[in-house]
């Protein structure tokens, strides 16, 4: 596969809620402890890490990130064939760079750089 899916993301009102649900649930191991309490999932054979975060709006959400090796090449792809960037190429502090843009029919997909 030319750009796997390699990270996923579940985002909700209330983070550490959502964080224990899904630790008691599956048994996953979610850890929090950073700047930014954002719940890093590790990955479990056969499957891909993940994270569990809040969301400033308030407004839940799933997203699965893809690889790419370039991120605006990526978004001009996607908004050539009728998505749209809703952010940009980003460095996240400490951690790897992403954007996301929408699909033509609004779901939200993430783009990863590697």
């Amino acid at each position: 596969m030319a750009h796997p899916v390699v990270h996923f993301e579940v985002c909700g009102p209330d983070a550490a809620s959502l964080q224990s649900y899904y630790a008691d649930l599956f048994g996953w191991n979610v850890d929090a402890d950073n700047p930014m309490a954002y719940g890093m999932v590790s990955a479990e054979e056969g499957g891909i890490a993940g994270g569990i975060a809040g969301t400033e709006d308030g407004a839940p959400r799933v997203t699965f990130y893809v690889r790419t090796d370039d991120l605006q090449a990526t978004l001009d792809s996607a908004e050539r064939l009728g998505g749209k960037t809703v952010l940009p190429p980003t460095d996240v502090p400490g951690g790897p760079s992403i954007a996301m843009f929408t699909d033509p029919q609004g779901n939200a997909i993430g783009l990863l750089k590697g």
